[in-house]
């Protein structure tokens, strides 16, 4: 027996093998607290309907033919009530805002590939269990891909289409590279509830301003927008996976579009640096009848820096197309799902 214990080395780099783990432990406790503290802070607001067993949150208010509003990456459907939009739209139509699948309240099922076309599917049978019958479906960003989808497989249930900062065309997006990792399987999960919500906050200010630019960002998006729910994990990962199915959403729907036989508008701004302004201009060539508003001096968020344009462009549309049958309760509400809850 040895007269003194001799101490055993460490293994090389187990040290900073350890502290790594014990970071990203950290990190994960920490976005959980700050992701719990974000929901209770914004609570949801209107009510969820579950569809093919996915609950969707939305609201659905005013009344008069239907407007549908689907909102971009990034954001929320409260980012409609954000730019003011659906408060011009409430006095003469019934306005249906969803949260798309895993971004604010609605889930995001695992084992579905959530394409464009899915995501078009879902929102349609949710819109037919509202009883709303051919709506005006209003896209902006991300949000068009599911709003032409949303016509080009249901052109009979669509009145019209009306089309913000959209991605058209596959184009080369570098953009997509930085979220890949964060669709992966597994590594993703990772990512998402350790580092990616850090490098999130980072780079929080200059996504607002990519946004944004060349306008300021509005005080309301300042003072409403929660950077906190949108670097919550399941959104992050939400947000990950449709950035990777960005481009083949729009290869895929490129075919369809010369067959769009419906009223639609397709606006964009000059100085739009997410989606270069030719995507719309390629697509009014694309859409017989269609409808190309270029705006000045606007970026990439047009139902901000020109709410009124917007509103506009949707009162042509709902105009133009077919108007529903009058004794249609609400334009086109039938009785009120008993799957319903409220969510307040």
């Amino acid at each position: 027996m040895p007269l003194f214990a001799t101490k055993t080395p460490a293994r090389p780099g187990r040290g900073p093998l350890l502290a790594g783990v014990a970071a990203l432990a950290a990190l994960a406790v920490a976005n959980h607290f700050l992701t719990r503290r974000a929901e209770r802070r914004h609570p949801p607001e209107g009510a969820f309907v579950e569809v093919d067993g996915v609950r969707l949150h939305y609201s659905d208010r005013g009344t008069g033919s239907p407007v549908v509003l689907i909102h971009g990456n990034a954001v929320t459907g409260d980012d409609w009530n954000t730019s003011g939009l659906a408060q011009r739209l409430l006095p003469h139509h019934r306005v249906i805002i969803f949260d798309r699948p895993g971004y604010g309240y609605s889930d995001r099922p695992r084992g579905r590939l959530w394409t464009a076309s899915e995501q078009a599917d879902l929102i349609h049978a949710a819109l037919r269990r509202l009883g709303v019958v051919r709506p005006v479906v209003v896209g902006h960003s991300w949000g068009t891909l599911p709003a032409v989808a949303l016509a080009v497989r249901h052109q009979a249930d669509v009145a019209g289409l009306v089309l913000l900062s959209g991605y058209y065309f596959w184009t080369l997006r570098p953009d997509v590279l930085l979220v890949a990792a964060g669709a992966l399987p597994v590594i993703g999960d990772l990512l998402s509830h350790t580092l990616s919500p850090l490098l999130g906050w980072l780079q929080m200010p200059l996504l607002k301003w990519a946004m944004f630019s060349p306008t300021p960002v509005p005080s309301r998006f300042q003072a409403e927008y929660s950077s906190a729910m949108t670097l919550r994990p399941s959104q992050i990962r939400a947000m990950s996976m449709d950035g990777v199915l960005m481009i083949p959403g729009a290869i895929g729907l490129r075919r369809h579009y010369r067959n769009l036989d419906l009223p639609v508008a397709i606006l964009a701004g000059v100085g739009d640096r997410v989606v270069f302004r030719r995507r719309a201009e390629g697509l009014q060539q694309e859409i017989r009848g269609s409808t190309l508003q270029i705006l000045p001096e606007v970026g990439h968020m047009v139902h901000y820096a020109a709410p009124g344009e917007v509103a506009q462009a949707i009162e042509r549309v709902a105009a133009a197309a077919t108007v529903p049958s009058p004794d249609q309760d609400r334009g086109g509400a039938g009785p009120a799902p008993r799957e319903l809850v409220d969510a307040s």
